[in-house]
């Protein structure tokens, strides 16, 4: 039996060979082609150059460029929305002005984006929704005519603030706060009640208008912030009708005010004027009720 001896190559012949494999078909691949068979058309059938071009294609006119000037505007612009430079034929710039020269203009512009336009409020957009909110519309009260009678039906009045402003959210952190001011003559109160309201609630008081202020910021949202407020104001009117047991007890040197009615000064100067009627007249029928309805004694 014969026996079939198969010789292997070394390896570093093998490698060799498998280099030159390689070549050859990188050159096959990079060899010149025809004409038809170049470029993005390898392997089509190129059409025929016959000189039959379709048309370029012209630029756009923008919309703001034909835009009439007599156009009913908020049926453009109804609702509030971002701004859009193809929409708006007005040359508006906004931005840093590049290279010492003028703000960009509208067109690619993102600062007019971010900001809140009011371009959907302007006047004749507001008549005519004034037109339509008309027919649900009362007439304003006769006997709410001044400011006074306002006042005097309304005694309370509540303060807060709405903004408008670009940021993450809508909603502002200062839009929370709520003011309350009432004068203390539209509450019913005593001489007691009064003086007390006016030690509780300190600065808060101002003394020239009689007005009383009350601020609530504590809470996050506005609605909180008012039931707050009102909260306060009712302890506090509450609180000023109580009559602790160590209130009867106070002296008028315990008193930060001074009293004419009752006080050793009301009783000298009773006595001081019959004194003086009696040196003149040598009798005095005047009674103390009189002395005190005197002008004199009630400017002093």
């Amino acid at each position: 039996m014969a026996a079939i001896c198969t010789k292997v190559p070394p390896w570093w012949l093998q490698r060799s060979l498998l280099i030159k494999h390689s070549h050859v078909r990188l050159a096959s691949s990079l060899s010149p082609t025809s004409d038809t068979q170049r470029g993005p058309f390898r392997g089509r059938r190129r059409r025929e150059d016959n000189g039959n071009h379709a048309p370029s294609r012209r630029p756009l006119v923008p919309r703001s460029a034909k835009m009439a000037e007599d156009q009913d505007w908020p049926s453009v612009w109804p609702t509030a929305a971002s701004f859009k430079p193809s929409a708006v034929p007005l040359p508006l710039r906004m931005g840093f002005p590049l290279n010492r020269g003028v703000q960009p203009d509208k067109h690619g512009n993102n600062e007019l984006r971010k900001i809140p336009n009011f371009l959907h409020l302007t006047p004749p957009a507001v008549r005519r929704h004034c037109a339509v909110l008309r027919q649900f519309c009362t007439d304003w009260p006769v006997a709410l005519a001044t400011d006074a009678a306002c006042e005097a039906h309304f005694p309370l009045e509540v303060v807060t603030t709405d903004y408008v402003h670009s940021g993450p959210s809508l909603r502002h952190p200062d839009a929370r706060i709520v003011t309350i001011k009432v004068k203390l003559s539209q509450l019913e109160l005593d001489d007691h009640a009064r003086k007390k309201l006016i030690k509780l609630v300190g600065d808060r008081y101002d003394k020239e208008t009689d007005v009383l202020t009350i601020t609530a910021d504590r809470c996050p949202h506005r609605k909180q912030n008012y039931d707050y407020t009102r909260y306060l104001l009712t302890v506090l009117y509450l609180e000023s009708w109580n009559t602790e047991p160590w209130e009867a007890g106070i002296t008028p040197a315990d008193r930060d005010e001074f009293l004419f009615e009752g006080s050793a000064s009301e009783q000298n100067v009773v006595s001081t004027i019959k004194a003086i009627q009696e040196a003149e007249k040598g009798v005095s029928d005047t009674t103390q009720e009189d002395v005190l309805q005197n002008a004199n004694v009630q400017q002093y």
